[in-house]
């Protein structure tokens, strides 16, 4: 299975990404923590060069909080690095501090040349999916930006007050046009940011078992309420199938359902804190 997504208005929104970038202060970079690098656009270090940028890897509270310190300590190389839960708010004050820091020197130019004091105006970008709404909401203390749990729910731009002396630019989710590595558009569809109607949702559970049977497979065994986790991953779908009682007629396995209640629950972090990809690898 291949898995490709970059419509139309993911081209367009890049391109005023990049013509609004001059009206910006700070640029916050939006990582899903479990799969970090995976949801890093390979094209954003060419984008945004020269620009202040805040990297923050969001949905920690889905991720290992061991792994999501070592990448934490990663990235902090290319760009201050912060973890943040935007759906509960934990962690997103960090990201107003540490833009006041990037923004002091420029702050004191605008004082020392006696202009009125201007609100630092942010920008925040990242792939479709990532929380990008739910962020802005924490950190505006409201509901000013629409959240959904679907490829694409932001297609145009917004400026968005957030708390005094703050105003954000919102983007769409930017894809990029092709995924060198097919495993990243396998994490990035099991992160819920490819429009589900483009892989197999069958296929992306065999993948997910596959993954975790490698780095977890107490995890598997904990949430099906199994003995052993049987290395063929068509017979485990069996298992979990069988546990979950997802039978036709006749004792037939429907493994369309259980596929979709492998992904649905690994996207609501029913599997635990996991991280799909390591600092090492």
């Amino acid at each position: 299975m291949t898995i490709q997504w970059y419509p139309g208005h993911m081209v367009k929104a890049k391109r005023k990404v990049s013509e609004r970038l001059g009206l910006i202060d700070v640029v916050i970079e939006l990582l899903d923590a479990r799969i970090p690098l995976s949801s890093r656009n390979p094209d954003i270090d060419d984008l945004l060069e020269g620009k202040n940028r805040i990297i923050v890897l969001n949905k920690e509270d889905l991720a290992d909080p061991k792994e999501t310190q070592r990448w934490e300590d990663y990235f902090s190389n290319i760009a201050p690095t912060l973890t943040v839960n935007s759906l509960s708010g934990k962690g997103v004050n960090g990201i107003i501090k540490v833009s006041k820091d990037l923004m002091e020197e420029e702050m004191k130019k605008w004082e020392e040349k006696g202009r009125t004091k201007k609100d630092i105006r942010m920008m925040i970008v990242g792939i479709p999916n990532v929380g990008k709404s739910q962020l802005i909401n924490s950190l505006s203390n409201k509901k000013s930006a629409r959240v959904g749990n679907k490829a694409g729910v932001t297609r145009g731009q917004q400026w968005v007050k957030l708390r005094k002396g703050f105003e954000l630019l919102d983007t769409p989710g930017i894809l990029w046009p092709k995924f060198e590595d097919q495993e990243v558009g396998f994490k990035l569809a099991l992160a819920g940011a490819i429009k589900e109607t483009l892989f197999d949702s069958e296929l992306l559970a065999y993948k997910l078992l596959q993954i975790l049977t490698d780095v977890a497979p107490q995890k598997i065994e904990e949430r099906f309420n199994l003995d052993y986790v049987n290395p063929d991953t068509y017979e485990l779908v069996a298992d979990i199938g069988r546990k979950r009682g997802c039978l036709q007629s006749g004792g037939r396995i429907d493994r369309e359902r259980v596929s979709d209640i492998i992904i649905r629950e690994f996207r609501e972090g029913k599997f635990g804190r996991l991280t799909l990809e390591t600092v090492d690898n």
